[in-house]
């Protein structure tokens, strides 16, 4: 028997459903309706199911508000009006001190408050909730918060001004011009400047009172228990897989809640990791997406306000952490979606079988994660399809162009990007839409492929080659390149 029911499609998965939002499907189970997912749109099934046809781990799949993983798996039966959820995975010092336990509920501070403390925290301190007491609490926390970028900027803000006595930040990263959409710790005048100069400058403006411990390094497995271990709260503003496990596995190792937020376009995910009393990062994605797999903010862009409204709920989250007060994210995902203002919660569970903090862990200190997440591997053999793949440097292409060379140069970028800038005498046929294109081009002619900066023109090159195109060239470093070398004019985004 089967029924209606609806795939709502995540947004970095649309681009494999037309554009579509929702897909309306009968099926009896859940299997079924996303076996016919994948048949209706082929390209989906790389992104949900391994080779041996099993479901992937950095993809959860919710019936109504159910994760499937602790029903009966794919085959559970569906109804009419069920909705079917695809969750995937979406890629924002001083020395350590000991590590010290996170504030309990009950726990009194012996820090005092100043009568500048008071003036200032007076709207805190006439709410039963905060109080003398509560405000202590926070002057005693202390809250790392990894990347002063667009998680880091409004949480770390928000942090300071409520008065969180200690906050540390994590960052190795210069401030760039395409930061200032959305890093509001940043301005104009910070561009070149070390994120952390920047960001210490404008919290202790915010809030002179407290302490602003830097950490100017790169997270890894050599350095993360040493920094984070001297704090009480983790706020996670990371912008990849590597450092995003890290940080997990860290705080689960350390015993600390790792306060998570996540931004893709429009969406964003907002949760509590804390082993102690709930799931981890592990249990809700085991592992990560192949790299490329999942585009990050760079590749496909973010709404400036979207880490404002994630960053700003992980600040939230951190003070209730402190004051011991209301209900926190622990076991419950939020999801954000900024376009329609909805939001939408999940329950997450514990993974008995997690490989951190489950029954018997199998990871007991800290990996490498760029090889977990295949970084390096992807590197190599992005570096190895290069090197076999014809290419022409945008010296050679512009040369070309001013000897009157018959040849097409092809744009394989987006339609919104071509707006944003592209080379004269270039045609516009996005990576998605060549299969379909083939047969306006002439196998017979020269043909250079572009993108933005080299990666999707070279997959498009080896597309056509296989094609029967012999006379088909990568344009190494893309537009971006092309910007540099030839038309400083034209914008880099």
């Amino acid at each position: 028997m089967t029924s209606a029911i609806k795939i709502v499609v995540p947004t970095p998965l649309r681009q494999y459903t037309e554009g579509l939002e929702s897909i309306e499907i009968e099926a009896g189970s859940v299997g079924e309706a996303l076996r016919q997912l994948i048949t209706r749109y082929e390209p989906l099934r790389n992104h949900l199911y391994s080779e041996d046809g099993r479901l992937r781990d950095f993809v959860n799949v919710y019936l109504n508000e159910e994760d499937i993983r602790y029903l009966e798996r794919e085959e559970t039966d569906v109804k009419e009006g069920d909705e079917i959820r695809i969750i995937p995975s979406i890629a924002g010092g001083s020395p350590p001190r000991p590590p010290r336990p996170p504030p309990s509920a009950t726990q009194t501070s012996a820090a005092e408050l100043s009568l500048e403390e008071v003036r200032r925290y007076s709207r805190h301190l006439i709410m039963p909730e905060v109080g003398m007491e509560g405000q202590k609490k926070l002057k005693s926390a202390r809250v790392l918060i990894v990347g002063a970028g667009g998680l880091g900027s409004p949480a770390s803000l928000y942090l300071a001004a409520a008065g969180v006595g200690t906050l540390g930040l994590v960052d190795f990263d210069v401030v760039e011009y395409s930061n200032l959409q959305r890093q509001i710790l940043h301005g104009t005048k910070d561009v070149g400047r070390s994120k952390l100069d920047s960001a210490r400058e404008r919290l202790q403006d915010i809030n002179p009172e407290i302490e602003i411990e830097t950490h100017d390094a790169r997270l890894g497995s050599d350095n993360a228990l040493g920094i984070l271990g001297g704090y009480d709260i983790i706020v996670d503003g990371t912008d990849n897989f590597p450092t995003r496990y890290l940080v997990n596995d860290a705080c689960v190792l350390l015993g600390r809640p790792n306060v998570y937020g996540s931004i893709f376009r429009f969406e964003g995910q907002v949760s509590i990791f804390d082993a102690r009393s709930g799931p981890c990062y592990r249990c809700l994605y085991q592992e990560p997406p192949p790299p490329g797999l999942v585009p990050s903010c760079a590749e496909g862009g973010v709404l400036g306000v979207l880490p404002g409204i994630v960053g700003a709920l992980q600040a939230n989250e951190a003070i209730k952490l402190i004051l011991g007060a209301g209900d926190s994210l622990v076991g419950r995902l939020l999801l954000v979606d900024a376009l329609r203002i909805r939001f939408r919660e999940l329950k997450l569970r514990k993974d008995p079988d997690c490989p951190i903090c489950g029954i018997e862990p199998t990871i007991t200190e800290l990996i490498d994660y760029e090889a977990f997440c295949g970084i390096r591997e992807a590197a190599m053999e992005q570096q190895n399809r290069a090197t076999g793949i014809p290419h022409l440097t945008v010296n050679e292409v512009k040369k070309k162009l001013d000897r009157g060379d018959p040849f097409r140069i092809i744009d394989v970028r987006e339609p919104h990007e071509w707006d944003i800038c592209h080379i004269e005498g270039a045609e516009l046929i996005p990576l998605g839409d060549l299969p379909a294109s083939l047969n306006t081009l002439d196998s017979a002619e020269e043909l250079v492929i572009h993108c933005r900066s080299g990666s999707r023109s070279a997959y498009a090159v080896e597309l056509l080659r296989q094609a029967g195109f012999a006379k088909v060239y990568n344009m190494a470093g893309g537009i971006l390149a092309w910007s540099d070398d030839i038309d400083p004019s034209l914008p880099k985004y």
